[in-house]
């Protein structure tokens, strides 16, 4: 069965300036609990930051910029 919380559509994170951290952003926008549980997402090759596999937990995201995570998908936008 498929995740009832997954959605195939990208959905847009405002955030207040760019650059943002990978783990920051991955936290912010909800697709994990904690920092901590963020920064394991990507040490464990789970995060795909514009469709390709990211594994830098620092990496500065611009606006646009989109990441996934289980089938979750979150774009950063400034505002």
């Amino acid at each position: 069965m498929a995740n009832p919380n997954a959605s195939s559509e990208p959905r847009e994170v405002a955030v207040r300036e760019v650059p943002i951290e990978l783990c920051q952003f991955i936290k912010f926008g909800g697709l994990a609990e904690s920092g901590g549980a963020a920064k394991q997402l990507v040490a464990e090759g789970g995060v795909l930051l514009n469709g390709a596999l990211e594994t830098r937990k620092r990496k500065q995201l611009v606006a646009g910029d989109r990441v996934t995570i289980a089938g979750q998908t979150i774009v950063v936008k400034v505002g």
